[in-house]
């Protein structure tokens, strides 16, 4: 009896992935615009219905991919080993995923995950969907910053505004460098290097780049 309700949640996430790769699989092939609901429920072998009840919209079975990573900035700041800032976490965060080839990172070559970016890239739809999970990942960031280092509710909205626009900005220049032919392994030392530029920038307050010359 106690088991039932992991049964029922398991059941219901074979059929969420198979919805999915049913839908990732025709995307790929065809193009996300060639490819109608129809045709994806009938690949997946359920109802319309079933698959609205899972994926509320069409660019929703390509970006639910990527849903956790909305609240990982945060997940990252509220577990953060004592006496570490939330950026010095969020830093290390960020170059451990591109050690491991995080695909969130954009450093990841593996054929599939290359043409999903590239299918995200070039589609607006798709681009705009994933602007709501940036936006969502602000929030939620802004929540850590207050809650756990007592950052002003302002201080710590523009914080997180910029933090997860760097780090979405280094993960689309990485994935942009892998579709104009670089390797992952090829592409690493570069995105380190970014990584830790943009993140000192952050740390700094970005003094360096608005503070003028010294007069003549």
């Amino acid at each position: 009896m106690n088991d039932q309700p992991g049964l029922r949640e398991r059941k219901k996430q074979r059929t969420r992935t198979t919805i999915s790769e049913a839908a990732i699989a025709l995307f790929l092939k065809r193009g996300f615009n060639e490819v109608s609901v129809a045709q994806i429920a009938e690949a997946a072998e359920v109802s319309k219905r079933t698959l609205f009840a899972y994926f509320p919209a069409k660019e929703d079975l390509v970006v639910h991919r990527m849903a956790d990573h909305e609240t990982e900035p945060a997940r990252v700041v509220r577990g953060r080993p004592p006496h570490t800032t939330p950026l010095a976490a969020l830093r290390a965060h960020f170059l451990d995923g591109l050690r491991h080839r995080d695909p969130i990172t954009g450093l990841n070559d593996v054929p599939e995950i290359s043409a999903l970016f590239r299918m995200v890239r070039g589609t607006p739809a798709l681009f705009a969907r994933m602007s709501r999970f940036r936006i969502g990942s602000e929030y939620a960031l802004a929540e850590a910053l207050q809650e756990t280092a007592g950052t002003p509710e302002l201080t710590a909205r523009i914080a997180a505004v910029q933090i997860v626009a760097v780090q979405w900005a280094l993960s689309m220049d990485n994935g942009d460098r892998l579709v104009e032919g670089e390797s992952a392994d090829e592409r690493y030392a570069g995105a380190v290097a970014d990584a830790e530029h943009a993140f000192a920038l952050l740390e700094n307050g970005l003094a360096a780049v608005f503070t003028p010359p010294p007069a003549a």
